[in-house]
């Protein structure tokens, strides 16, 4: 039972510590390198709420200018926002749809507004939903007792689940 215990500690080390084999941002959908670990790096689309490398975005601002075109997100091709309520409108509609991203995005703003309750129930669903954003997000809320009851324990697990699929954070 002992070795049995001894081996499960050692898988799990293993699991932890091993190095991703990309981003956890994941790779951009457009020329499909591996996205930056630098969040300022990469432009979050409302529309479709894909992560687009700085390099396409720019390259696509760069043909709508050329060719006088209106602004539109280089992945979906729908306008891109002029407002930040129209950001945020289009954060629902993907919300609506259970985009784990946006989801999250959502916490994001709840958590900056200092509605932790709110940002708490968001970050659940997105964790849910396979987001590891969601998990290290979980992990910081536990640690300082924000919207929940500090929990050293809630916060290991969420920092290891986000650690595990590769956010370095």
């Amino acid at each position: 039972k002992r070795e049995c215990k001894k081996r499960a500690a050692e898988l799990r080390d293993e699991i932890l510590l091993k190095q991703p084999e990309s981003s956890h941002w994941g790779d951009c959908p457009i020329c499909c390198l591996p996205l930056s670990i630098d969040p300022d790096k990469s432009t979050l689309m409302s529309c479709c709420c894909k992560l687009i490398c700085d390099g396409c975005d720019c390259a696509n601002v760069r043909r709508e200018v050329r060719e006088k075109l209106d602004r539109k997100c280089p992945f979906c091709r729908h306008p891109v926002p002029k407002s930040e309520e129209e950001f945020k409108r289009n954060i629902l509609r993907r919300i609506k749809a259970n985009d784990p991203v946006a989801i999250r995005q959502m916490g994001g703003y709840c958590n900056q507004e200092g509605d932790y309750d709110g940002a708490i129930e968001y970050f659940k669903k997105a964790a849910g939903l396979g987001d590891l954003g969601a998990h290290y997000e979980l992990s910081v809320m536990y640690r300082f007792g924000h919207g929940v009851v500090k929990d050293k324990k809630n916060e290991v697990y969420h920092l290891e689940k986000a650690a595990i699929s590769g956010d370095p954070f």
